[in-house]
């Protein structure tokens, strides 16, 4: 376990360089080990963490906030399901399975940690700034293509949310200038941004001509680069959050091998977790 006594909980005032909105986003650091945070979640106790964490897990990280709390976590399986800790308890107790099937995990109470893990997908944190509920959601293009991140706001509802009071931080994955991908992949994940359905060239080419696309050419027939990030942006700005509300971290997993894990970069099945504390 990790150590919470004498905590050396820093903010590094110089964050590495990037693109995007960086006065949004900080460093802090514990232990001489650095993770990303998002003012946009300044209510909440949360973190992007980096390789340097690697190998510990949640039930270990979540002793870095005060005072710890439950860390709640899922199998992931490249899908949409949003689990609450009840939800996760109940498949656990009923299947005997050390972790449910999910790709996402939503709080019902305060003082529950979520979290999800990633090397190239993209973790998504959302906090409630009403009701201080929050939710940690793992979204690959699979799960994007399944429209995941719209499911975790459906999720919200549920509990009686309101859109407006959502604040949303994507976190560092794979950029889209540097993730190759096969056409058809673009066409199921751009399919949920597209309101009406067209042939896979007409769906490429809106996708392409899109304000800031969501994909760029490559130098391959049959491929293109395909920005996740920017496809969950735009999944949430078409469900009316509003665009100040949602912030996309200026980094990237692939390009940063310092700071990040990347499955595509190296092949190894090394994980980095995002994970954020539900309030009162």
């Amino acid at each position: 376990m990790l150590d919470s006594k004498n905590i050396d909980l820093r903010i590094l005032s110089s964050a590495p360089q990037g693109q995007g909105k960086d006065d949004l986003w900080q460093w802090k650091i514990w232990q001489d080990c650095s993770y990303l945070t998002c003012n946009l979640l300044a209510k909440w106790q949360h973190g992007f963490f980096t390789q340097q964490f690697y190998p510990r897990l949640p039930e270990e990280l979540r002793t870095i906030w005060q005072p710890p709390t439950i860390a709640y976590r899922v199998k992931q399986v490249h899908g949409n399901i949003v689990k609450t800790p009840l939800e996760i308890n109940l498949v656990i107790e009923q299947d005997i399975k050390d972790l449910a099937d999910g790709d996402g995990v939503i709080s019902e109470q305060p003082q529950q940690s979520v979290w999800v893990a990633s090397a190239d997908c993209t973790p998504v944190l959302i906090g409630d700034v009403q009701t201080g509920q929050v939710c940690a959601i793992h979204a690959g293009w699979r799960g994007t293509a399944l429209k995941i991140v719209p499911g975790a706001i459906a999720r919200f509802e549920e509990f009686g949310s309101q859109k407006s009071n959502l604040r949303i931080a994507i976190g560092p994955a794979i950029a889209g200038e540097v993730y190759q991908v096969d056409d058809y992949v673009a066409v199921e994940v751009g399919k949920t941004i597209i309101a009406d359905f067209q042939t896979e060239e007409e769906i490429l080419n809106t996708l392409k001509n899109l304000p800031n696309p969501p994909i760029l050419e490559d130098v391959l027939p049959g491929k293109v680069r395909l920005d996740v990030p920017r496809v969950n942006q735009i999944q949430l700005e078409q469900l009316g959050i509003n665009p100040e509300h949602i912030a996309i971290a200026p980094y990237c997993t692939y390009q940063q091998e310092d700071l990040f894990f990347s499955y595509r970069r190296t092949g190894e099945k090394k994980v980095q977790w995002s994970g954020i504390v539900s309030s009162t």
